[in-house]
């Protein structure tokens, strides 16, 4: 039987610190051979869940119930900007040293983040707070989408569903992509028992956790084609609607909003590391003129492509 140990520190929101019983009791109680252990634990100092309606917590775990923990799971919580409670670096350092998995989710990011162990890894946060995450932690690879990010035993994710993503990625990676649609499918259902085409979507967005992960990175991969909405969505297998409300759950962008910043964001690094002309930066990125790009790169960051390469460039020239 894995245990899932929940550390939950003061204001943690309560939908993250119920969605690991939530999947994983659905999991268990649906699917034969699945067998899970849920640990609430609680950080020193921890009170009551965050607001609205803040709801006081009593949990029969305090650190001691990561130490055997197949995974340990640090939801959100307030006061992410402060040092973390005494004790909870060390505990999670040690459960990374045992070989546990770590999954952070929202602001639970940035105490992950505070034992070093997510440096030279890429991770993610809330899209509100990934620039400061960026700031404060300048050895993570800081990935703005908002989406689940997995780098070797660390899963990080934010959003509404981010708790719930991240506990589907759990267990498929334990017992298969089946599974895991199987649970969100029982999870989704009851609240649309009339639509299968929600249903559908649903699982597409959410099953298995990968949310728009796949859709983001083929994004990435072909910045330098004229791509529309309808792609973006028929590359998600959604509709053109369904695509933009995700994305903007996600990211707080359109699709192509989210197009732009993306091309905006290979031109500057080709900019910085690379002596590749500007004018081909621009074919690169899928900008059809020079002047388009240096027109969306002065909104964005203030200056022209070549000020910026000036000032950034990686060779100091």
């Amino acid at each position: 039987m894995s245990v899932i140990a929940v550390l939950a520190l003061d204001g943690v929101p309560g939908h993250q610190l119920t969605a690991p019983g939530l999947v994983f009791g659905t999991a268990c109680r649906e699917q034969r051979d699945v067998a899970y252990e849920i640990r609430l634990c609680a950080a020193p100092g921890l009170r009551a869940t965050g607001e609205p309606d803040s709801l006081g917590i009593g949990t029969p775990y305090d650190l001691d119930g990561l130490a055997d923990a197949d995974v340990v799971l640090v939801p959100g919580h307030r006061g992410h900007r402060d040092e973390p409670p005494a004790g909870v670096l060390p505990a999670l350092r040690a459960a990374a040293v045992r070989g546990s998995r770590i999954a952070a989710v929202g602001t639970g990011t940035f105490t992950l983040a505070a034992t070093g162990l997510l440096d030279g890894r890429r991770a993610t946060t809330g899209w509100r707070h990934t620039e400061e995450l960026a700031g404060l932690h300048p050895r993570i690879d800081v990935d703005p989408l908002g989406t689940v990010v997995e780098d070797g035993p660390f899963l990080t994710a934010a959003g509404v569903f981010g708790g719930m993503d991240v506990c589907l990625r759990l267990l498929a990676r334990d017992h298969g992509r089946r599974v895991a649609r199987q649970t969100s499918r029982e999870l989704i259902t009851p609240l649309h028992p009339y639509a299968d085409d929600v249903r559908e979507t649903i699982d597409r967005e959410i099953a298995d956790s990968v949310g728009l992960e796949p859709t983001l990175r083929w994004m990435q991969a072909h910045l330098d084609l004229p791509l529309t909405l309808a792609d973006i969505a028929a590359h998600a297998r959604t509709s053109t609607s369904s695509v933009t409300r995700h994305f903007r759950a996600h990211t707080g962008l359109s699709p192509l909003q989210y197009l732009l910043r993306a091309r905006l964001g290979e031109a500057r690094r080709l900019l910085t590391e690379t002596d590749t002309p500007v004018e081909r930066i621009a074919a690169r990125t899928g900008f059809s003129t020079p002047a388009a790009l240096r027109q969306h790169f002065r909104a964005l960051t203030g200056t022209t492509p070549r000020a910026y390469r000036r000032t950034h460039h990686a060779g100091g020239g």
